[in-house]
């Protein structure tokens, strides 16, 4: 089960407003989501979280590229909408089409051995164990807002209320909760 909800920051303080992630397939989609949200092009905070199995977040300011944080990347990168974030900050080594050309001998095998075909599960567990069981991201994405990366590292359960209460917007979080 997620949570999501999207924090709009305004002259008057911060909007909430909870979200559904139904339409959202990549970070683009979840970036112009924060995007429609904004007033006058400032700072948008998109919380998403994972039965206190794993929080995110994206902060979005105006057109400048997103800033992603992933309390736990190994636990996000198992989830649909974690997936996008880590493939974000991790790259996607699973979008390569084919061999190395440059480890391969001329006559198109790897050390003189031939190429396996299928070896998937080997690559998806190498893909897997590759992703870190630890915070990923801009570790420094709320410090100006008023939560250190110290802090930030700090949370573990109820994570986006710590958030929102050092942001200054626990109540309008609690609102959409």
């Amino acid at each position: 089960m997620y949570f999501a909800a999207l924090l709009a920051r305004t002259e008057d303080g911060w909007e909430a407003s909870d979200t559904e992630l139904d339409d959202v397939e990549t970070l683009s989609d979840l970036t112009e989501l924060a995007r429609e949200a904004s007033v006058d092009d400032d700072t948008v905070i998109v919380f998403i979280e994972q039965e206190d199995a794993w929080f995110g977040i994206v902060r979005v300011e105006g057109e400048d590229d997103p800033r992603i944080f992933v309390s736990d990347g190994a636990a996000a990168a198992r989830s649909s909408y974690g997936e996008i974030l880590t493939k974000e900050l991790l790259g996607d080594d699973q979008d390569d089409d084919g061999p190395d050309l440059d480890a391969l001998d001329l006559d198109g095998t790897e050390d003189g051995e031939p190429v396996e075909e299928d070896d998937d599960e080997e690559e998806s567990a190498v893909t897997a164990e590759a992703v870190p069981e630890e915070p990923v991201g801009d570790r420094l994405i709320l410090a100006d807002l008023g939560m250190s990366e110290k802090e930030l590292l700090a949370l573990d359960t109820d994570a986006l209320a710590e958030i929102a209460d050092a942001l200054g917007a626990a109540e309008v979080l609690e609102a959409v909760r």
